[in-house]
């Protein structure tokens, strides 16, 4: 029997992800509170249990209603994979089909599905809308086995270079760290001619996820010059973002911050670094990931109806004209205007 739950709420949710080899970051109640609080996307479950009242499967979404661009399902939005959660193909079916007909009895746009497994959800209507790379960095080998796979002088030489420049490295979860953060985060975005995700975005994803969450910083001479943030769930660490102080981009410092952070994943237990989804028109960004040796796979987004355009309010985003304004605006109105399009636009 098929139903539908808050999963942020019921405490079924966490237990069932526990158990589920393919659950990742983006299913936990975590991730699922900090997009709600930030932008208002309340998350749902479609849920398959058995008498007892267990879950045996679950597909997790969100419904997005905006004037800009229409009601919408996803699963799941700002989110580069969420994956049915199920036992069997079966399961998937069901799962799926009873999706699609909730978004048609609700009127919606479009429905979408964000699986990170490499297999077709060809049927049923449902169409291939968007396709990136997702890499991934297998850490079971080891340190020395991994730093001697890295590019030699894209990665191993730019981390033994930033080890000389005496930098200071710190982890921290606290309002300046992420204050910090946020400040490269807009230098960082600006140069990509792109607005910053909203601060309330950080501040939410660091409260709500706890000690899953860590800002790793990177100071010279008691300056910020380099930040990540990380997150972690099972046996995977989550590298969400990056940024950077422009003009200290010699001294290695994002390298060296991935590295360690690195190090201490393979010094918990971890087993596995997952770098998100470029876009395939990002040749340097997928460049950057495979000088770390990470693997890459196809990743593939679906929807019904396959026309439905899911980038139309992106594409003017990130239109040449818009990037160029982006690079010029004011901070605050740069910021400002992270705020109401993202809400918008995923």
């Amino acid at each position: 029997m098929i139903s539908e739950i808050d999963p942020s709420a019921d405490p079924r949710w966490p237990e069932f992800l526990q158990a589920h080899q393919s659950a990742s970051v983006f299913h936990t109640t975590g991730w699922l509170r900090a997009l709600q609080r930030t932008y208002g996307h309340k998350p749902s479950a479609l849920v398959i249990s058995v008498p007892e009242g267990g879950l045996t499967a679950g597909m997790v979404f969100c419904r997005l209603r905006s004037a800009i661009s229409g009601f919408r399902l996803i699963s799941l939005p700002f989110s580069d994979h969420c994956e049915p959660l199920t036992t069997g193909d079966l399961q998937v079916a069901d799962l799926l089909s009873h999706y699609g007909e909730t978004a048609m009895a609700e009127n919606c746009r479009y429905v979408e599905i964000r699986p990170s497994s490499i297999c077709s959800f060809d049927g049923q209507g449902w169409k291939p809308s968007q396709t990136f790379l997702l890499h991934r960095l297998d850490l079971r080998p080891g340190t020395t086995a991994l730093f001697d796979g890295f590019h030699k002088d894209c990665v191993r030489r730019r981390i033994r270079h930033a080890e000389k420049q005496n930098l200071t490295v710190s982890e921290g979860t606290d309002q300046e760290s992420i204050k910090q953060f946020f400040e490269l985060l807009v230098k960082t975005r600006r140069r990509h001619g792109v607005p910053p995700q909203p601060l309330a975005w950080l501040q939410n994803l660091i409260e709500c996820m706890g000690q899953s969450a860590t800002i790793h910083l990177a100071r010279k001479n008691r300056q910020t010059v380099a930040t990540i943030l990380t997150l972690r769930y099972g046996k995977t660490m989550y590298y969400k973002y990056g940024a950077s102080d422009a003009r200290f981009h010699d001294l290695g410092a994002i390298p060296f911050l991935l590295w360690r952070a690195i190090e201490k994943a393979i010094h918990d237990g971890l087993e596995e670094l997952d770098m998100g989804r470029s876009d395939c028109d990002n040749p340097g960004l997928i460049q950057f990931k495979e000088r770390w040796r990470a693997k890459r796979s196809s990743l593939v987004y679906w929807r019904i109806p396959s026309n439905g355009s899911g980038r139309l309010y992106q594409d003017h985003l990130l239109s040449p004209l818009a990037r160029l304004a982006c690079r010029h605006l004011p901070d605050q109105c740069l910021i400002g205007l992270g705020k109401l399009f993202y809400r918008h636009i995923e």
